[in-house]
Order: structure tokens, then sequence, then C-alpha cells
């Protein structure tokens, strides 16, 4: 059974690559009737977030990327933090320092640095000098029992070629020459990465590693520390970097990159991850929608491309707009209005709410749009657009206006077909393009020159508040 893991480290917001790293390895789990696991990985003490995995978990469960087995629901691999399976990790580093794959190392961070300084200045590697890796046993023993501050190192073999057969990329080969003898443990007792990470993939019987490739560096260690266990490694999947138009990775300055920042703006969570899963993949035509079951019936890590792709925001805006009509005006309305509460909006009746989803179906491309874009949809304007005024408001606006509020004041239909005859029936009457009444009377009806169809819009508002906004805008607004 094909078994993947996401596995966060709870040093702040879920990355919104963090979330196409999830996806990546939950569209596969589910495409190969597999299962998916989240394990949280908090060995880095000295970058803990405090609330981060409450804030990690909410993110994936808005995204609905729900596990299998791990933190969230459990399961018979556990415990699936970290920092609960210290003493495993305390176990395995010292088995390999027995079967003389790894060795204490004593030295101070003081000696760390002036090393590295010193081969720095001379051109030559930084890694580390293996200052300690020849110390006997009877050395050892009594620094260990004088209690001085020490490490585990993995011991690097000289001479040999480490080669990951990469789904994404076909075969990486590495020197061990250039691979550094890693720390596994560190003076704190908790594991680094690299040691942590190859112990719980095995433990938790994962088949495929999928992660961003800054990690393709790491692998030969990986590797070696499989080899020296006697264990089979998984498959391994580098997926491509997102990065910014300039080509570099994504970052704040870019724009908002943590998924906490799109769900908050009103984008659907479907959207995202339609968007993020086309970030590095293609289905093999031309399709760009996608709800989460159509990405797990056409997802192959085979598919995932090399290079890095490019997060277009603008790409992301189109493809929520799509999701979002998708949707049924009912739906969008009950989506939308706990955001009239996080924007400090009051809130309209829902059979209201349902309305103004309708007129601005085409037009809403964010659940934020329903609160922010047309206010005047909610109350009645207070102020007019000055430059639509000068450009919208003539000499004989009001006069007409005035006429028309005579004649809607009559009108029992007040559907949009009836309020447009009547409109043009009055401007053929005057002699006067039709034009010369919508535009006015949106303005004094919105306060704003451009907006959904006029007489969409009137049937909305109703009757009473149409004329009610006429009337003071006949008093507000000059005369001719």
């Amino acid at each position: 059974m094909v078994r993947v893991r996401f596995a966060p480290s709870p040093t702040g917001y879920l990355h919104v690559g963090g979330l196409r790293t999830a996806l990546y390895n939950y569209l596969l789990a589910k495409h190969e009737g597999g299962q998916f696991i989240l394990r949280i990985e908090d060995t880095d003490r000295t970058r803990l977030v405090e609330g981060a995995v409450e804030s990690l978990l909410e993110s994936l469960r808005w995204a609905g990327l729900t596990p299998d087995e791990g933190a969230m629901v459990g399961g018979d691999k556990g415990p699936y933090v970290q920092s609960e399976r210290l003493p495993i990790y305390h176990e395995m580093s010292k088995r390999l320092v027995e079967q003389g794959q790894a060795y204490y190392c004593f030295c101070t961070a003081e000696r760390l640095e002036a090393m590295r300084q010193e081969r720095a200045a001379k051109g030559e590697s930084t890694a580390y000098d293996r200052h300690c890796l020849h110390l006997s046993k009877e050395e050892v023993e009594r620094r260990l029992a004088a209690g001085e501050p020490h490490v585990i190192r993995l011991k690097v073999p000289e001479g040999r070629t480490l080669t990951v057969e990469d789904i994404v990329r076909g075969p990486v080969s590495f020197d061990s020459s250039l691979v550094d003898d890693q720390v596994l443990l560190k003076t704190d007792g908790f594991p680094t990465y690299h040691l942590a990470v190859v112990v719980d993939d095995h433990l938790m019987e994962i088949t495929h590693v999928i992660r961003g490739e800054e990690w393709l560096s790491s692998t030969p260690k990986h590797l070696l520390l499989y080899e020296y266990f006697g264990w089979q490694p998984p498959k391994y999947a580098h997926v491509p970097l997102i990065i910014n138009e300039s080509g570099k990775k994504l970052s704040k300055r870019d724009g908002d990159v943590s998924v906490e920042a799109y769900r908050d703006k009103g984008y659907l969570p479907e959207a995202l991850l339609n968007f993020l899963c086309l970030l590095g993949w293609n289905p093999g035509d031309e399709r760009e929608f996608f709800t989460l079951e159509g990405l797990v019936e056409a997802f192959s890590l085979e598919r995932v491309r090399k290079s890095g792709a490019v997060f277009d925001f603008g790409k992301l805006l189109y493809i929520n707009g799509l999701h979002m009509r998708a949707h049924t005006p009912q739906e969008l309305a009950d989506m939308a209005l706990p955001f009239f509460d996080r924007l400090g909006r009051p809130r309209p009746q829902r059979d209201y709410l349902v309305r103004v989803v309708e007129l601005l179906a085409e037009r809403a491309n964010l659940l934020t749009d329903y609160v922010t874009e047309a206010p005047y949809l909610y109350e009645a304007p207070t102020t007019y657009e000055e430059a639509t005024v000068k450009k919208r408001w003539k000499a004989a606006s009001a006069e007409l206006l005035e006429a028309w509020s005579a004649i809607l004041e009559g009108l029992s239909d007040f559907s949009p077909e009836a309020l447009e005859e009547s409109l043009r029936q009055l401007a053929q009457e005057r002699g006067v393009g039709a034009g010369q009444l919508i535009h006015p009377a949106r303005l004094a009806l919105s306060g704003v020159g451009n907006g959904p169809s006029l007489f969409h819009m009137m049937e909305v508002l109703g009757k009473e508040e149409c004329l009610r906004r006429l009337r003071r805008a006949l008093e507000v607004l000059p005369r001719g």
C-alpha cells in the first residue's frame, strides 16, 4: 500500500508551498488507494512558534486535506509528534555509533566557527574537519562520563557515489567527498531533521517521500542512513520550487504566502488547491478547472515538472472565480456571511444576500467581494463620486430623474424588464438617449459610476428603497 506523509515544522504559518507539498502527497495516496499521514517535526526547539501546530492543523482542515493517520487522527505508528519520540532517536543514533557508522563529537561552537572561518579563508570547504573522528574509545568514554557537551555525527564514507532515482528528476548522483559528516543527535538530546526523518519514515512504513527540491542535496545523507540501518529507502520525488516572476523563491515580498491569508481574503479552498496543483504539474491536456476529486483521478507524479513554477496571482484569482461560479447562490451566501463579521460589517438577511450574490455573479471573484465591492447594496450612499458627477450629471439629469421617479411610483411590476422598458419609453418621449437616464440613475442609487446591471440592481434594492435614494439625490445633486 502507498503510504505518504506531510511533515511540517511548527515554526509559523503554513506556506502555500507547504500546502502544495501536502496536496501532492494527498493526491498520490488517494489516487493509489493508499494512506496520507500527518507528522509534526518539532525537533528544532529554537524555531518553535506558540500556536503554530494548531494553525497548521486548521489550515489543513480548511483545505480539506484530512489525514488518514497521524497527529490529527491517531494511528498505530505513533506518536506522530517527533518531540514525543526521543527515546527512539537515542537508541538509533547509539546503534550507528556501535556499528562504527557514526561518532561522538565534542567540538565547541567556538572551535567549529574558527574552523569554518579558517577553511573559508583558504578557499576550502567549510564542512566539518572530522577532528573527533579518531578519538579513542577510552577518551570518548572518559569525556562522556565527565558530562562534556557532545553531538553524534554521521560518518560519511570516502570514494562513494550516492545516487537517488528521483521520480521527478531521474537519477541524481552525489560524490560522498562533498557530503558533510552531518550532526544526527544534538547537544540538547534532540535529533536533527536527517536522523529523525529517516527513522520515522521507516518506522511509519512510508513508501514515497514527496518534498521540495531544497531537500534534494540532503538525500545522500538519508540514503546512507538507510544503508547503515539495513532498511529499504522509499521512492523519492523532489518537486520544483514555487517562484516569483524574477525566478526567485516566493517570499512575503512578493505578496501573501500563508494559507491563512488566502482563506481570510475570501479564496475558496478548492480553488487554491486547484491553482497550487497546476504549479508544477499538468494533466496532459488543456484543462484548468479541477475539483479535489478530479485532481485525485488525474494526478500522477510522472507529470510533475522539474522546473520552478511561477506564482501568478492573476491566474489564482481567475481560477477562484471559476470555482465560485460552480457553486449555487445559496452556497456562496452561506460561505460569505461570516466575512461580514470578520470585516466589521452588519450582516444582511441571508435571503437578501442570495439576491446580491446572483446580482454580482459575473463580477465577484472572492467571497469578500460580496462584502466590500458593492457597499451601496447594503446602505444608501451618503456621498457621490465626484468624477462621475462631473461626467454623468448633466443639466437635464435632475428633471429627467424626477420624471422617471414619478413613473416608478406607479409601477406594479418592478422587474428588470419593466424598469428598462419604462426608462427607454421616457427617453424616447423626451428625445434623449437612454444613457442620459441610466448613468444619472446609477449615480443616484449607488453613489458611483460603475456596477452591475442598473435594472437588476434596482430589483434587488426594491421599489421603496430606490425611490428613497432617488429623492435624496435630487435634493443633494445640482439642478440644471
